[in-house]
Parts: structure tokens; C-alpha cells; sequence
């Protein structure tokens, strides 16, 4: 017995050992795992960072090859104010504020009524700090259509590609004074506050446009959206008694 019992105890020393043995290899082993994983994550993120100046670039040269175009239109025809409206932005987004500020000018030099070309031009000059002067200038353009709901309008959805709020309202507070049952009125600005995810105003603008003009299905659409319950009033039966009784 206790032959055996030496026995035993020799060969749990030895393993006892050869787990110890065996533990700077699973602790080698599980750096090893480690370090994979952090060179596996780094790739990732360095190429993340990589592609961004990637994109930028490509956009960039997107935006030269545009402005190439632009150019060759405008030496084609240098009468063309959608050419020199969208060099100006293109110039405008670069910061070259003097060349966006020609460019537009000569836009409407061409089109005196060019919304798009108006509003650009009031951005620009805010942007650069010249803040009363587009003002000013923003109320001049507004005068002109003071007698025009559709022009008020048309400035109004300029502005608003602009991001020039301020004006978007005035205009089409300005379009329904004017035409104060005209559903296209009421259906834009409805949009407008729809855009901006003022869901109130827009389910009352929206609304008011329905009662005045059932027919608009985009409408329609954006007031189910909005969790208005909408009926469309359906055609009236054609009468077919008197048509009848003439065939007899």
C-alpha cells in the first residue's frame, strides 16, 4: 500500500508539473490571440481614415471636371445663366466668394428673375459676414413679387434650397395673402414644415390644401403619413335613364 501510495503521489507531482510546464505556452499563446485581434481592428480603422481623404478627393475632382463643363458652356454661349449660376456655386462652395459673387451677377444679368440665382447670392453674402446688405437685398427681391403669388412662391422654395428660413416663411406668407384659397399655397408650406419634421404645421397646411383641392395625390399621401384618415370624394354615377329612354 504504501508502495502504491508513493506511486501515486510521484505522478501527481509530475503532473503538477507538466501543467506548470505548460502554462508560459497558453499564456504566449493567448498574447498571440491578442495581438491579432488589435492588428485585425487596426487595418479597419486606418483604412476608414485612409478612404476619407480618398472620397474628398474624388469629389474634388468631380467638382473640377463639372466646372471644366461649366467653362466650355459658357465660351459656347456665354449668355447661358444656369451655366454661370452653377459655376457660382461650385466657386461658392470652394470659398471664392468674388468669383461666385460675378458669376451670379452675370446669372442675372441674363435672368433677371432667376429665384435660384437670387437666393444663392443672398447665402453667399451672409456667409461672408455681410450680413445687411443681404438683407436688403433680400427684401428688394421680395417687392418684386409682392404681386405675384406664384413668383412669392417660386422665391420661397429658392430660399429654402438655401436653408434660408427666415425668407421661406416670409414668401409664402406673402403667396397666401395674396391668394388666400389657393391650395398650392397651402400644400408648399404644408411640405415646408414637413421637411423641417414639424409635424403639426404641416398636417394644418397640408389639410387646408385637401379642403380647397381633394384631387392631389402627394397630398393625400402625406396626410396618411401624418395619420389623417383622408376620403376621396368619389365620381357621381352618370345618369343613364334619359339616355335610355331616348334610345327607346
Amino acid at each position: 500500500m504504501a508502495g502504491k501510495r508513493k506511486f501515486e503521489t510521484k505522478s501527481s507531482k509530475l503532473k503538477t508539473a507538466e501543467l506548470r510546464s505548460l502554462v508560459p505556452y497558453a499564456l504566449g499563446f493567448a498574447l498571440i490571440v491578442c495581438v491579432v485581434l488589435l492588428n485585425g481592428c487596426t487595418p479597419t480603422n486606418e483604412g476608414q481614415r485612409a478612404q476619407r481623404p480618398r472620397v474628398t478627393k474624388i469629389a474634388q475632382t468631380l467638382d473640377q471636371e463639372k466646372k471644366q463643363k461649366l467653362l466650355r458652356a459658357i465660351e459656347r454661349r456665354f449668355e447661358n445663366p444656369q451655366a454661370h449660376f452653377e459655376l457660382g456655386q461650385l466657386y461658392q462652395a470652394e470659398g471664392l466668394q468674388v468669383s461666385a459673387e460675378y458669376h451670379y451677377n452675370t446669372a442675372l444679368r441674363f435672368d433677371p428673375v432667376y429665384r435660384d440665382a437670387q437666393a444663392a447670392m443672398i447665402k453667399m453674402l451672409s456667409q461672408s459676414g455681410s450680413t445687411d446688405k443681404a438683407k436688403l437685398l433680400a427684401v428688394t427681391y421680395m417687392k418684386e413679387v409682392s404681386r405675384s403669388a406664384t413668383g412669392s412662391r417660386r422665391l420661397a422654395m429658392a430660399f429654402q434650397k438655401q436653408g434660408l428660413d427666415e425668407y421661406v416663411l416670409a414668401c409664402y406668407q406673402q403667396a397666401i395673402r395674396m391668394e388666400p384659397n389657393s391650395a398650392e399655397n397651402y400644400k408648399q408650406i404644408g411640405f415646408y414644415y414637413l421637411s423641417k419634421n414639424d409635424k403639426v404645421r404641416a398636417r394644418d397646411y397640408l389639410s387646408r390644401s385637401f379642403e380647397i383641392k381633394p384631387n392631389q395625390a402627394d397630398v393625400a399621401l402625406s396626410l396618411g403619413h401624418l395619420g389623417v384618415e383622408i376620403k376621396i370624394p368619389q365620381k357621381p354615377e352618370k345618369n343613364t335613364t334619359s339616355s335610355d329612354k331616348a334610345v327607346e
